[in-house]
């Protein structure tokens, strides 16, 4: 027993060694792709810094013309209240024909048309009184916060009337007094959401691309055969890839977190960080995997880049990385649980924004722990397969 104990440890530093030496390696190769390496800096600084500084998908200074055939007091205050930011009055048209046909040139977005007679109706109170609104919608999310906007802007208008109505018959209104309190992001600055997601979205990038493309490079130079007849197993080959690659990702989501989301548009940092790049750590390893599974199929790095698009497109776009996987059908919603973002997701934004810890993120971290296990064994499998 005294002596299988040193034989032991041993073997074991020289594993270790090993498997240094490897990642090492993995550094130097991916120092002399200036490309490869030029991108990834670019992936986690001047495009993080276009994600979050890019102009905002809320509504801003939406063109707004008016036919106004009233011109009262009310026609007035309903237009006025059609503000910037969100709407931006560029003039009025003399009919309601002209209004029509420069929403359909794409000079105005919205065309408000009041008619004749508008106050006299408001005063009288007997009716309905009508007014036209007209939303171009050929963009949709635009089009859709224009209409919900006006929809408000309606709804306090008449409201106000209403009251000054009753106010002059000596009547009451009930009414209800809204408080809304915002957690997490009470500015609701959508640079931290858009930097945060475009991070995520180059985090899986980058955690697919790197190590698919490690393993591929040696197919390529044929130093693939040098390897397997030297004293390395084919995990010790495999996993000093995704080892070097994880700490890429890890120095890469500092440079973003640090040097660009930070200090630029403030994004905070409400958990434990050494938490964040652990989990982050674990996020690289599962990812990982997959690249390795795509490095099995493909013979030169330029199919990977290919393959990593197929595969990287569907799991940002239904992960719930910018959309809510609740408007997802749920046949869908149930496959993507094994994208390792989808899981991810909750972990970023769980730590980062609301300050999450392991007791509300354990779900998350342990479905991380299995598909990473499982895609790279998966992996570990189909490169054997390949030796045989």
């Amino acid at each position: 027993m005294s002596r299988s104990l040193p034989s032991v440890w041993n073997h074991l530093l020289i594993w270790l060694r090993q498997t240094a030496v490897m990642t090492l390696k993995e550094f130097v190769q991916l120092g002399k792709d200036r490309a490869l390496l030029l991108f990834v800096l670019y992936a986690f600084t001047g495009n993080i810094l276009l994600a979050g500084g890019n102009a905002s998908r809320e509504l801003n200074n939406a063109n707004m013309i008016v036919h106004d055939a009233d011109h009262s007091a009310a026609s007035r205050d309903l237009i006025y209240r059609f503000q910037q930011p969100y709407f931006r009055f560029v003039g009025e048209v003399p009919d309601a024909v002209e209004g029509m046909r420069r929403v359909e040139e794409g000079q105005a977005m919205l065309f408000l048309d009041i008619p004749e007679h508008f106050a006299q109706s408001l005063h009288r109170g007997t009716k309905t009184t009508d007014v036209q609104l007209l939303v171009d919608t050929s963009r949709a999310t635009r089009g859709y916060l224009a209409s919900s906007y006006s929809v408000s802007i309606g709804s306090a208008f008449s409201q106000d009337w209403a009251g000054q109505g009753a106010a002059s018959s000596g009547a009451m209104l009930p009414a209800i007094e809204t408080q809304t309190r915002i957690r997490y992001n009470p500015a609701l600055n959508e640079a931290w959401f858009s930097s945060i997601g475009e991070l995520l979205v180059m985090m899986t990038v980058m955690c697919i691309l790197l190590p698919g493309t490690a393993l591929v490079r040696e197919k390529e130079h044929g130093t693939i055969e040098q390897l397997l007849v030297s004293p390395l197993t084919p995990f010790q080959i495999m996993f000093s890839k995704v080892l070097a690659m994880i700490v890429v990702t890890l120095a890469g989501t500092a440079l973003a977190l640090f040097g660009i989301m930070a200090p630029l548009f403030a994004v905070p940092i409400r958990g434990s960080i050494g938490l964040f790049f652990l989990l982050t750590a674990l996020f690289a390893f599962t990812t990982a995997g997959l690249g390795l599974l795509i490095a099995t199929f493909a013979r030169k790095a330029a199919q990977v880049g290919m393959l990593v698009l197929f595969i990287v497109m569907p799991i940002v776009v239904l992960s719930g990385t910018f959309t809510p996987r609740d408007s997802m059908p749920a046949a869908l919603n149930t496959i993507m649980t094994l994208s390792p973002l989808r899981h991810f997701i909750e972990v970023a934004y769980g730590i980062l924004l609301r300050g999450a810890g392991m007791e509300t993120l354990w779900d998350s971290v342990l479905a991380m722990v299995v598909l990473g296990s499982l895609l790279f064994g998966l992996g570990m499998w189909r490169f054997r397969r390949q030796l045989e």
